[in-house]
């Protein structure tokens, strides 16, 4: 059952990284096409305070709840927890390279900019 909260969190964790970058990727081109749902002022809104949060936690060195939980939960169910952030040892998983912590609070903090600006 652990196991299963843990995975839970895991995709949670990633949609909410998803809508984060995709949001972006999105809204740019949306504004040039005028779609109507870009200039929601919820979604805008959302996706700042998305952004912000991770920017937030990045910048006071903390590590995202959602990462904790999930390793917590994997820990209970007799697995291993992540030894690094969450983005990070996807990064790795994916692209089998880790850049160095303050390299991730310049890029949150870089694209948390660019949604501001966008």
């Amino acid at each position: 059952m652990r196991l299963i909260l843990a995975d839970l969190i895991l995709v949670t964790h990633a949609l909410f990284v998803a809508f984060v970058v995709l949001g972006l990727v999105v809204i740019l081109p949306g504004r040039y096409w005028r779609w109507g749902w870009i200039r929601n002022r919820w979604f805008r809104l959302i996706h700042l305070l998305a952004i912000g949060i991770v920017m937030a936690e990045s910048w006071l060195g903390l590590i995202c709840p959602l990462t904790e939980l999930e390793s917590r939960s994997r820990e209970a169910a007799g697995g291993s927890a992540y030894s690094s952030s969450f983005i990070q040892h996807w990064l790795h998983e994916i692209l089998f390279y880790d850049f160095a912590p303050w390299a991730f609070t310049v890029a949150y903090t870089v694209f948390g900019i660019l949604v501001l600006i966008a």
